[in-house]
């Protein structure tokens, strides 16, 4: 079965990036591209490529850590809410949306709010993986 085949929207919105982010990627050279009548494509097998170069890249601002966990995500803090005890994070990465239940005391030592860069890191035992019909 070959691999699907995306324009560049579509696979800038995949990867969490902007248009024109993708398309200064591909004048660098970064990412593989074909064109015809005038439609710039990505084949998926390269951009799955781009994918996983880009979460494999160190990211230097966090300095140096190792862990487990191989799905981070690093986004903005979009949404705290907080009780007496908990606090549920809500933190925009690219495309994904991912929510976490911490302790209150854990959020409000990290300075969690709306605007805030932060990575969540998730290690689960069960991942569901589906496609589209």
């Amino acid at each position: 079965m070959p691999a699907p085949i995306f324009r560049v929207r579509e696979a800038a919105a995949l990867l969490g990036v902007s248009d024109d982010t993708l398309r200064r990627w591909i004048d660098a050279g970064r990412v593989a591209t074909t064109r015809t009548d005038g439609v710039t494509t990505v084949d998926g097998t390269e951009l799955a490529r781009l994918a996983q170069d880009a979460a494999s890249a160190p990211d230097q601002a966090a300095g140096p850590q190792r862990r487990s966990a191989r799905n981070t995500f690093t986004g903005l803090v979009t949404r705290v809410v907080r009780d007496t005890v908990m606090a549920q994070v809500e933190i925009q990465a690219g495309p994904h949306r991912v929510v976490s239940l911490i302790s209150r005391e854990a959020a409000d030592e990290l300075g969690l709010e709306p605007g805030v860069l932060a990575s969540a890191s998730v290690k689960a035992t069960d991942v569901v993986v589906e496609v589209p019909r």
